[in-house]
């Protein structure tokens, strides 16, 4: 068993009745690890361990995500707060991306816990795509990444994050794809809501000739910025 699974039968274990039990473990469409006392329905693969001494065990998906997640805790709460991302968005892109597999390969090639491309590993600089610590690091700076793109438009960056930043640049909305929109609409279903923060724009404009710092909530008609930052609220 892997680490992982160790971790949840111990916490399942523990709420469990004296007897015997049969446990039964299966990954569920979503990537989720399943541990129950009764096989599955669907005649699907799985694995079945003898546990004396329990009359029964039952993981739901919420405890075996709980689990999962707080195995990258740490990670998580440090590099959101460092780039100024919801904690919990992030979790939600975790789970949705990967179900909190460290070693998940996408057909298309995207790697580890934040499904980062190669090319995009590359150019944040992370080294080892399936080492959680630097694949929540260069994940969390892309989502930011999006969120500052679309001026903190969290369905629109996650359409970005998804499906790339030319489709919803080509639709100016969330592209008309079923993944991508239900994708989105999983992530922003499960995470809670939080006031945007206020954004505030700076750029240079010529008054009388002369050249002028300009700060606003707004960013200018055309021309380029700088995102300083966001104040929540």
């Amino acid at each position: 068993m892997s680490f992982n699974l160790l971790l949840i039968v111990g916490v399942c274990l523990s709420l469990a009745t004296p007897a015997a039990a049969q446990i039964y473990t299966w990954r569920d469409a979503d990537g989720t690890t399943v541990l129950s006392d009764k096989p599955r329905t669907d005649k699907g693969q799985m694995a079945t361990y003898a546990v004396p001494g329990r009359a029964s065990l039952r993981a739901t998906k919420p405890l075996a995500r709980t689990v999962k997640s707080a195995l990258y805790d740490a990670p998580i709460n440090e590099h959101s707060r460092r780039v100024g991302v919801s904690a919990e968005l992030v979790r939600a892109v975790i789970q949705a991306e990967s179900a909190f597999n460290p070693r998940a390969v996408s057909s298309k090639g995207a790697m580890g816990l934040m499904q980062l491309m190669p090319a995009t590993a590359v150019e944040l600089g992370v080294n080892n795509p399936f080492e959680p610590n630097e694949n929540i690091r260069g994940g969390v700076v892309y989502l930011k990444r999006q969120l500052d793109r679309y001026h903190q438009k969290v369905d629109l960056a996650l359409a970005a994050y998804n499906a790339g930043m030319g489709n919803v640049d080509k639709y100016d909305a969330v592209p008309p794809f079923q993944e991508t929109r239900a994708y989105v609409k999983r992530i922003t279903e499960s995470t809670p809501q939080a006031p945007p923060p206020t954004v505030i724009y700076r750029w240079m404009e010529l008054v009388n000739g002369k050249p002028v710092n300009r700060i606003s909530n707004k960013p200018p008609a055309s021309g380029a910025y700088d995102i300083l930052g966001g104040l929540r609220h």
